[in-house]
């Protein structure tokens, strides 16, 4: 039971069964908020309603509210693990049995109908044989969201689909059973003339099955989409350690199950050991990696008495911890928390395809039934009159349209995943037209992620040489994240072996010394010289000045009793992104900067890749993202935001449009509505390119799509609709569709 009482109000989270489109969220969202004192928010990715309630209401109410309005509802209870992505939910299994029922039946169907060679003497009897499974058995989700629509007054994409592919089946019955279209040897005539004719020879059995096909298909590919729903919240929880070493005040110490861990237990993490929960180091000093959960590039150095989060690294030394916060008030699960508070709180993009149903099935309808009383008035006779009305309702079967948006989608999400974009449906597409803020994370976004040596500034008369190879050699036996920086940076610009360094010892909190090639060597911080008495040089003191105001970490380097050179670590900016920045720009879009680092680091790095210093805002903990993208879009701003980290998921999650890169962790990349597979941050322009043509595409499909339909209205009408002219109309309108769509094929990278 997920109920939680603040006060006098109540906060419930129910499952929602039934939702077949964003408008039937919607209409759960109106009636629940109609109920005195309740507000709720109706998420259809998730599947669920949260809703605040208060005074004489209970939640029995609110699911019988729910239920009222034709859908299900039930308090979630947590599974006892999470669900794997390759078992299939209950729900899923029977959309995919009749979308290959619909798939192998409506091939045949089609085929006889289309190529005039496969019409043979009783062809007519064998697509209603074909047919009629797939116009009720796999239509069936079409025809019952069609019903509970119409109770309420409401018509979407599932009412078009009910009422086309019905009125085609429904009509091909008549016209075998009590028209001529039974006979054997019966074809379809095949010249252009517009003449009255009774109908009784024509069916549509190829329409009805075709429409069920594609559209079950996209129903299909978009539930599996859905079922990532939920992952970014499991990604999270999955990211702590999940045993932790106790050390009991009366025994040894033992191995237990996070879970087991209580306040004020004291545990060990070792070098190399996620920390178990969030605490208090009791005992011992190290390096403590919090990149994943703050963003900061730069390790934290942590002793006695200083704070540190669970599922943080420890890079450094053996460290005791008594634990202050376990279980859901540890701040991972409490980022788990804004995550799923981000996309129940997500508006619901409403189908482009269900706007425009809502105004054209009623028209459609009206004009049917207009039609029908029109011919019944001027004494034209019942079946004039009847096959009229439903001609109306067959050259408005929504063929095309079934095809409009899954075939550019499909197109377009293809030739992404061939530039490393991939897109997860259509609602993204809605939300990349509007966007007009692009908000970057800092670290493994822009720059790469990791510390780098970035330049060696050296005494006079010293060699960089000389700096790098005994550098590098005694900072290769330390596993401090700085230290693997000037190692790997040293064989890199060398090309080549370091030696072996001799009587190494680590300094806690300053640095490193030993013995290299007989040179006793030092490399850390200001107090680690002092501790020797060395000074440096002028030229070095500036240089690091220099070092330390561009937020950077300076290492001093000094061997046989003099300082020698100092060495400049940071997050290297990647090579691409102030390409990458110019060409969100040129979209129209403004970049912000967002990051954990200090205001030093993101200034400088702004400064690199070319954003304005009015854009950054710096030293931003992982939970207040999610409030600097909610004051972005309390100005006004339709907000993208491109993360990589644990830290960006719940703001990823409460963009209008979450970029996430493909380097990153997995709570991020569910979080996200695009995915950037290459890491690399041009990808982002050209996501928003794709996803913004892709839905030019959509849009121009959906014109045509009813374009030709409508044109041929009038001969329906009049009862003047020849059967060559609904299906050219029908098979043009989709080879348009598809023919357009193709052309996404040509979308090339900037």
């Amino acid at each position: 039971m997920t109920v939680r009482t603040a006060g006098t109000d109540a906060e419930v989270e129910l499952a929602i069964g039934g939702m077949t489109c964003a408008s039937c969220a919607a209409r759960i969202e109106k009636k629940l908020n109609r109920m005195e004192g309740v507000t709720a928010t109706v998420n259809y990715a998730t599947e669920k309603a949260r809703v605040s309630y208060g005074g004489d209401v209970t939640v029995r109410d609110l699911i019988t509210t729910v239920e009222a309005t034709g859908y299900t509802a039930q308090e979630p209870t947590p599974p006892d693990e999470p669900a794997r992505e390759d078992d299939e939910p209950d729900l899923l299994r029977p959309l995919r049995q009749r979308l290959i029922t619909a798939v192998a039946l409506a091939v045949p169907v089609v085929a006889m109908a289309m190529v005039p060679a496969l019409q043979f003497e009783y062809w007519q009897w064998l697509s209603l044989t074909l047919a009629a499974p797939v116009v009720t058995y796999a239509a069936w989700p079409f025809h019952r969201a069609a019903f509970t629509n119409a109770r309420h007054g409401a018509a979407t994409m599932d009412t078009l689909i009910s009422v086309g592919t019905s009125a085609a089946f429904l009509w091909s019955l008549w016209a075998l059973f009590l028209g001529t279209a039974g006979t054997p040897g019966m074809t379809h005539p095949f010249e252009l003339t517009i003449a009255r004719g009774d109908g009784a020879g024509n069916i549509y059995l190829e329409a009805a099955a075709g429409v069920t096909a594609f559209i079950l298909a996209g129903r299909y590919f978009e539930a599996r989409a859905k079922r990532k729903a939920g992952a970014a919240l499991r990604a999270l929880l999955e990211l702590g350690a999940k045993d932790v070493t106790v050390l009991p005040a009366d025994g040894p110490e033992k191995t237990v199950p996070v879970a087991e861990l209580r306040v004020g237990d004291r545990f060990l993490v070792r070098p190399g050991e996620k920390i178990a929960t969030d605490g208090t180091v009791a005992e011992g000093s190290s390096a403590v990696d919090a990149s994943m959960l703050t963003g900061e590039s730069v390790p934290v150095e942590v002793a006695a008495g200083d704070p540190v989060t669970g599922a943080t690294l420890n890079v450094g030394g053996r460290l005791v911890v008594t634990a202050t916060r376990v279980g859901a008030d540890t701040q991972l699960a409490r980022m788990a928390k804004l995550v799923e508070d981000a996309q129940n709180g997500k508006a619901a993009a409403q189908r482009l395809a269900d706007r425009i149903s809502a105004v054209f099935v009623p028209v459609v309808i009206a004009l049917a039934l207009g039609t029908l009383g029109f011919w019944l008035g001027n004494g034209a006779g019942l079946t004039a009159a009847f096959t009229a009305a439903v001609a109306v309702l067959i050259i408005a079967c929504p063929c095309a349209l079934g095809l409009a948006t899954p075939t550019a989608l499909m197109v377009g999400t293809g030739r992404g995943a061939q530039l490393g974009i991939l897109i997860k449906g259509p609602e993204v597409l809605e939300s990349t037209r509007r966007v007009d803020t692009v908000v970057l994370d800092k670290t493994g976004t822009v720059t790469t992620g990791r510390m780098t040596l970035l330049s060696v500034h050296t005494a006079d008369g010293t060699d960089e040489k000389d700096v790098l190879r005994l550098a590098g050699a005694l900072e290769h036996s330390s596993e401090h994240p700085i230290a693997r920086a000037v190692t790997d940076g040293a064989r890199e610009r060398l090309g080549g072996p370091l030696p072996t360094p001799e009587d190494f010892a680590n300094v806690p909190g300053l640095g490193v010394q030993g013995v290299v090639d007989g040179h006793a060597v030092l490399a850390g911080r200001d107090g680690l010289l002092r501790e020797w008495s060395l000074v440096l040089p002028g030229d070095l003191a500036r240089a690091r000045d220099t070092v330390e105001e561009a937020g950077h970490t300076a290492v001093l380097v000094a061997w046989d009793g003099e300082a020698r050179a100092v060495l400049e670590i940071a997050d290297a900016v990647k090579e691409t992104s102030p390409e990458a920045v110019r060409r969100l720009r040129a979209l129209g879009l403004r970049p912000v900067l967002l990051t954990g680092d200090n205001e030093a680091v993101a200034r400088s790095v702004a400064r690199e890749v070319g954003i304005a210093p009015e854009d950054v805002i710096a030293e931003v903990l992982p939970q207040d993202k999610v409030d600097v993208v909610k004051r972005l879009q309390s100005e006004g701003r339709s907000v993208a935001m491109v993360g990589d980290g644990v830290n960006d998921a719940a703001a990823l999650a409460q963009a209008d449009l979450g970029l996430a890169m493909g380097t990153g962790t997995d709570a991020a990349i569910e979080a996200g509505d695009l995915t950037l597979v290459r890491g690399d941050l041009r990808a982002a322009a050209d996501a928003i390119r794709l996803a913004r043509r892709t839905l030019g595409t959509i849009r121009s499909n959906l014109f045509w799509a009813f374009a030709y339909n409508v044109a041929a209205l009038p001969l329906a009408a009049a009862g003047l609709l020849n059967p060559m002219i609904a299906g050219a109309a029908m098979a043009f309108s989709s080879v348009f569709v598809v023919g357009n769509s193709l052309r996404l094929r040509t979308f090339r990278a900037a």
